[in-house]
């Protein structure tokens, strides 16, 4: 008979993007006990990362446990959204069950497909969470019937099907088995219970030779990498010489430094893990994802985990504007490449490549919000640097090439509907489904190739204006759909000037197009200051101020007031660029530009093209 860590049980919690598992597992910790009654404990705790918080959302794997009666249960949380999702295919590697949470209005999004799908194929035991049970219009019981038809889709096993369901409110703190908002206990004891019951604890095999596999990485200053992962058989000791199984095959023996357990949000130092463990080792400088760590004697390598490949690349480069360093504190290339090394560190996802050029680097993550992280993180720590429009990554598969294509889900008033499939259709989008459920609601769901959805955000909540709700995540590669999808239509509006941008250079351009800044901003020759209402370029001066004369205006006296500059986040400034464009990034500033910034080298570039394409 097979002997089992009862005091054991290790979860991850599953979901999509804001169906609220970082705020469950902050009500889990809470109700756990784990926090003195005097500490003070922030809400989301979990999401320890600036934009994590700002955003709502979880980029990076995170550990914690708690104890429950007799047991240490450790939970993983993980990303909902589809460009960290190299993260929770290893994190299902390191677990026996996962909390699957669902919307109890929104229901089965993308990503809750996306993710049950990597744990299904894991053939974890899933417990399904009904989260928002208070929520205005919840219907947790249609809810529950659309998780079982997509486990059914999803080609789940007659054991995986018997999962059993709690209705929650994350918010509150209260769970139960009754579908009924009314029926809610007071804490959260049914679950811990479901949890206890439902999810297998891990086999004992601690007599047997040590295995253990890096799921993720973290990194410090003062031990530098530390693997995070599973002891799946065997001990582990501080002091304690083992063998490195490296990707390549190779083996690298080292000493253990040290090694953490988690409980509540803090790592514990501990002397020794074992099978069923999860814990954090150091020890070892250059430990990867997927590697196994066994005894010297005994050297036995656990399947490699696989990584997601990128599927979205774009070129990182030093700042080269005429306001060049002027606003940021690291903006030489050394800075620049250091910074991006340090990434590499512990985000097994990204690629960086070097050019021809030692100022420019061509950066490869799985989508545009991975991407735009990273940048976002290096202009809040100081850097200043320029980026190429983002483009896909095109793959030879059997001699054909192929392009990444994103499962899309819209959910969008009736009218809308209409506008939303003529603009899919032009992007090359496929139309799967299409789901009316008579609340004045409908769901679209389409295949559409990625490029296609780049910048599309914008025209889809202008089309919608703001009702509707986009979501996609990969579904595969295919062949390379033929002609142009999607891309912008709109030509821009390209200062001639440098200097300070006047109320009068401003009115000259109103009914030319829409501004993208403000009176008073300061501006350079070449950079792109507002969107044209035509397809083609157009240079203006909108420094110029009004000439001064002594005849007295009719209208003098009348106040002016100016149409509202459309200013853009990092991700629509991203989702915008040409392919002769570039978007400077600085601590303090977002600017789009051409490449080529003088209007007569820019002309005289387009004629050469304009030739060798006819040529």
């Amino acid at each position: 008979m097979t002997n089992l860590r009862n005091d054991l049980r290790n979860i991850a919690i599953i979901a999509h993007v804001d169906h609220g598992k970082t705020t469950l597992v902050d009500q889990l910790l809470q109700q756990s006990g784990i926090f003195r009654s005097n500490e003070h404990v922030e809400e989301r705790a979990m999401d320890s990362n600036d934009i994590e918080r700002e955003r709502g959302i979880t980029i990076l794997a995170k550990n914690t446990a708690i104890q429950y009666k007799d047991a240490k249960i450790n939970i993983l949380d993980t990303p909902g959204h589809a460009d960290f999702g190299g993260e929770v295919e290893r994190i299902m590697k390191m677990v026996d069950g996962v909390l699957l949470v669902v919307d109890a209005y929104e229901g089965c999004m993308p990503q809750t497909r996306f993710v049950l799908k990597k744990a299904l194929e894991q053939n974890l035991k899933p417990i399904v969470v009904v989260n928002k049970i208070d929520r205005d219009f919840a219907r947790p019981e249609e809810v529950v019937d659309e998780v079982i038809e997509l486990f059914i889709e999803l080609e789940a096993n007659d054991e995986q099907l018997e999962f059993p369901v709690v209705f929650a409110s994350g918010m509150n703190g209260t769970a139960s088995l009754s579908s009924d908002p009314a029926d809610q206990e007071e804490n959260m004891q049914v679950i811990y219970d479901a949890i206890m019951e439902h999810v297998p604890a891990p086999i004992d095999n601690r007599d047997e030779p040590l295995q253990f596999q890096v799921a993720l990485l973290d990194y410090s200053d003062y031990v530098g990498r530390i693997g995070i992962g599973r002891v799946f058989r065997g001990t582990i000791e501080v002091g304690q010489s083992v063998a490195l199984m490296k990707l390549d095959g190779s083996v690298k023996n080292f000493r253990v430094t040290k090694i953490h357990g988690f409980m509540g949000l803090k790592r514990v130092e501990i002397q020794k893990a074992e099978a069923g463990d999860l814990i954090a080792i150091s020890g070892m400088e250059d430990i990867n994802v997927g590697e196994t760590v066994c005894p010297a004697d005994h050297q036995e390598a656990l399947p490699i985990l696989r990584i997601d490949e990128p599927t979205l690349q774009m070129t990182f480069l030093v700042n080269n504007s005429p306001f060049a360093g002027k606003e940021g504190k690291w903006i030489t290339s050394r800075k620049i490449q250091e910074r991006l090394d340090a990434q590499l560190q512990t985000d097994v996802s990204l690629r960086v490549e070097n050019t021809d050029s030692p100022d420019a680097w061509i950066v490869s993550g799985r989508g545009e919000l991975h991407l735009s992280i990273l940048i976002e993180n290096m202009r809040r720590e100081g850097f200043e640097l320029q980026v190429s429009k983002p483009e896909v990554i095109v793959r030879m598969v059997d001699g054909v090439r192929c392009e990444p294509v994103e499962r899309v889900q819209v959910d969008v008033p009736e009218e809308y509907t209409g506008a939303i499939i003529e603009s899919l259709g032009e992007r090359k989008g496929e139309m799967l489904d299409m789901i009316n459920n008579g609340s004045g609601q409908v769901r679209l769901v389409f295949n559409v190739p990625a490029r296609g959805l780049i910048g599309y955000t914008t025209e889809f909540l202008t089309q919608t204006r703001g009702y509707g709700i986009i979501n996609h995540t990969f579904d595969s590669y295919q062949p390379v759909a033929s002609g142009r999808v999607g891309g912008r239509r709109q030509g821009v509006l390209v200062s001639m000037e440098r200097g300070k941008v006047s109320t009068y250079g401003l009115m000259g351009i109103e009914d030319r197009g829409t501004a993208f800044v403000e009176v008073g901003a300061e501006i350079y020759e070449g950079m792109i200051v507002g969107e044209h209402n035509r397809d083609s370029d157009l240079t203006v001066n909108i420094v110029k101020i009004k000439a001064a004369t002594n005849i007295r205006s009719a209208n003098k006296d009348q106040t002016t007031t100016l149409k509202k500059a459309r200013l853009m986040s990092l991700e629509e400034a991203l989702e915008y660029l040409a392919d002769d464009e570039y978007c400077e990034i600085t601590p303090q500033n977002i600017r789009l530009r051409k490449k080529i910034l003088d209007k007569n080298e820019r002309e005289r570039m387009a004629k050469k093209k304009k030739v060798a394409i006819e040529e």
